[in-house]
């Protein structure tokens, strides 16, 4: 039972990183990919981050709607899925904080 909770928790998180690169792709902006050069540092085209964020929900749903049996009535798939959500969302956050301004130091 635990590695589907822990697939849950990965699942939230790659949900989680296909909103920035999927939505600055719609909106025909560049954005920091792995692709780019350096990777995670320098823009990719917004087409290729489209493809990016695809690409992180395709595998967020593999892992949260075709592995066991996730419920939305079950507080432990919730709070492993909840748990990877808020965890990528701070790491990207202070990430692209740091790139883009949003991150002053100090907190």
């Amino acid at each position: 039972m635990w590695l589907q909770y822990i697939s849950y928790f990965f699942g939230g998180a790659f949900l989680t990183n296909g909103i920035p690169h999927f939505v600055s792709g719609v909106m025909g902006r560049a954005f920091q990919s792995p692709f780019a050069k350096p990777p995670g540092k320098g823009l990719s085209s917004s087409t290729v981050n489209v493809f990016w964020g695809f690409v992180n929900f395709a595998i967020g749903y593999v892992l949260i709607c075709r592995v066991g049996s996730f419920r939305l009535d079950s507080w432990s798939c919730v709070i492993a899925a909840g748990l990877g959500i808020l965890i990528m969302a701070l790491m990207l956050a202070r990430t692209f904080g740091l790139l883009h301004g949003g991150e002053r130091g100090g907190g």
